[in-house]
């Protein structure tokens, strides 16, 4: 009796222990639950039980300087999703079939969607009411009032199609900004999403109105550019008339700037492309084997064709570089404008042993003062003037000129200048770079030097946002003008100012000379690579020099035409087109 007694005690004390034990382990499981796993557990239900639908909001416009010419919209559209769920098995064949003939889609492929267990498959984006209203006449004709989603959407619109394509850019099928000013200023103009919150069942199935939550998306502000539009029309027209007549293989661009704000006025590029179709190539011949084109060669073709070359391609300036060489010797001391016979061109200079022809090295200039060595763009002259200032100084006026590094333009992919290091830089190297070879810049780059003579002296940052609008408030926030330093003094960039006047009245730039207006220029010819055979004709030009209201940068690629490759020769482009003469006009 009394062994059994104890075997009981003992039974009972071990079944006590195993409930505590069990209850222990109980409450520790609970405790983790609740304290470890507590938020990610509710997260997941909460997901379980919602259906999360996002909201588009409509992207900011971009404007022309005025504010009134739209040159990007957002134009209202719909998305069409379906909860698979929530579509009875017998209506999803149904479904799929009304939405592959409405919005002529593939069949298979949206019944494969309809058909999935995921909580929400996107049929079609972005498409126009006009079809989502025939959809849903079809669902309530079908008595289907649960499982299929129209949303509010939105579609980038760029009315005036091709116009400053290269600056624009456009986006991608989610609304982001990809190439230009879209991309650059994403974050100003793309707004926040929105999103409708369903609250579901156990099964997933919808629990009506009264479980839905409305988040309103959040537009994008606005963006007022520094572009005129008449201006880059004009711009854009003539920049092509002259590429096709002076057979340019590869291009053109054109860039017209206000000096004393630094606002681009006009940034053309040819050829160009339309912005409603950025994937269309633009070049005929190339469009009868694009077919036949690798992934990656297409890929390549349409960056290329993307690309803004004045400023994400570098070049050599040539002559109109003399400009930086004539400033900074004027600043420096060592020089005067008209001392007669200053300087002499025998048709060449010998620097380091390496003979340098003049390019009228067959019948030198003679005896020259610096205005004239400018007007007839004699090498030689210019050569000198860099041994004078000597390699340190000369590299202080680069810095100065911000051509060490970028302008800071507000676009993607700004390049960099291609100089080499001061230390590397001897005699003949200085005497290349002293009148405009053997080292490349961008045309944004060429707009800044010009610019900063054209104000005074005073350098100011190239810009084509000058103000955003508060897409909630309608408020206008104007962007402050960014000036640097003075380069060189105000009396000596009058000084090279009237002898680019001078240039233009009696030297190679002739043929820019506007009647009824003070025109000051500089041209340009130059390599376009080593040993290419290829050319580059450029012009860069100030109106009006004795109040100067507009700088311009003209650069023809490699033309062929007739009029050959001499900056001079084929100044066409801003005479008998006009530039120079109708942007002032304006």
């Amino acid at each position: 009796m009394w062994d059994s007694g104890i075997g009981r005690k003992r039974k009972l004390r071990n079944m006590l222990f195993v409930v505590f034990a069990i209850q222990l382990v109980l409450i520790i499981r609970i405790g983790f639950i609740q304290f470890v796993q507590g938020a990610e557990l509710q997260a997941m239900a909460y997901s379980q039980q919602t259906l999360n639908r996002a909201i588009s909001p409509k992207r900011g416009r971009i404007l022309d300087r005025t504010g009134n010419i739209e040159l990007a919209v957002s134009a209202s559209t719909e998305t069409v999703s379906v909860n698979p769920t929530n579509i009875s098995a017998k209506n999803k064949e149904k479904v799929a079939r009304a939405m592959s003939d409405i919005f002529n889609i593939d069949y298979e492929k949206t019944l494969k969607k309809i058909s999935k267990r995921t909580s929400i498959e996107i049929i079609v984006k972005k498409v126009d009411k006009e079809q989502t209203d025939k959809l849903r006449i079809w669902l309530s004709e079908n008595n289907i009032t649960t499982g299929v989603n129209i949303d509010e959407d939105t579609k980038r619109y760029y009315p005036h199609s091709s116009l400053a394509s290269n600056i624009i850019g456009f986006t991608g099928s989610d609304n982001q900004g990809l190439e230009g000013l879209e991309s650059y200023y994403d974050d100003i103009l793309r707004g926040t999403h929105g999103k409708i919150l369903k609250l579901t069942d156990a099964n997933g199935t919808d629990m009506g109105i009264e479980g839905e939550d409305y988040i309103a998306a959040e537009d994008g502000n606005d963006i007022v550019l520094t572009i005129d539009m008449t201006i880059q029309s004009i711009t854009e027209k003539y920049l092509k008339q002259a590429c096709i007549d002076n057979k340019c293989t590869d291009g053109g661009n054109v860039i017209i700037m206000n000096p004393k704000t630094g606002d681009i006025l006009a940034m053309a590029t040819y050829p160009n492309y339309d912005l409603n179709s950025p994937y269309e190539i633009n070049d005929e011949e190339l469009k009868t084997i694009w077919d036949t084109l690798s992934n990656s060669e297409k890929n390549n073709y349409l960056l290329q064709m993307w690309r803004n070359k004045a400023i994400s391609d570098t070049y050599e300036p040539g002559s109109t570089f003399k400009l930086v060489t004539t400033s900074a010797a004027l600043e420096e001391g060592i020089t005067e404008t008209d001392k007669a016979g200053e300087y002499n061109c025998s048709g060449s200079i010998t620097i380091a042993g390496a003979r340098i022809k003049c390019w009228r090295y067959y019948r030198p200039h003679g005896a020259q003062s610096l205005r004239q060595a400018l007007m007839n763009s004699c090498n030689p002259v210019f050569i000198g003037i860099g041994q004078k200032l000597g390699i340190h100084t000369y590299y202080s006026y680069l810095e100065k000129y911000g051509l060490l590094s970028r302008t800071g333009i507000d676009l993607p992919g700004e390049a960099s200048s291609i100089f080499l290091k001061e230390e590397k830089v001897g005699p003949v190297e200085l005497a290349t770079i002293s009148f405009g070879q053997r080292f490349e810049i961008t045309p944004i780059h060429m707009a800044k030097i010009v610019g900063t003579i054209a104000n005074g002296g005073k350098a100011v940052n190239p810009r084509l946002v000058r103000a955003i609008i508060d897409s909630k408030t309608g408020k206008i926030n104007e962007i402050a003008v960014k000036s640097g330093e003075q380069v060189i003094s105000k009396e000596n960039a009058e000084k090279v100012l009237s002898m680019m006047q001078s240039v233009v009245d009696e030297g190679t730039g002739k043929n820019a000379k506007v009647e009824g207006y003070n025109i000051g220029g500089k041209t340009g010819t130059s390599e376009d690579g080593v040993n290419t055979g290829k050319r580059i004709a450029s012009f860069v030009g100030v109106a009006d020099i004795t109040a100067p209201e507009i700088v311009i940068v003209v650069i023809l690629y490699n033309p062929t035409g007739e009029g050959g490759h001499q900056g001079g020769a084929w100044l066409v482009l801003t005479t008998h087109y006009g530039i120079i003469e109708k942007s002032a006009m304006i």
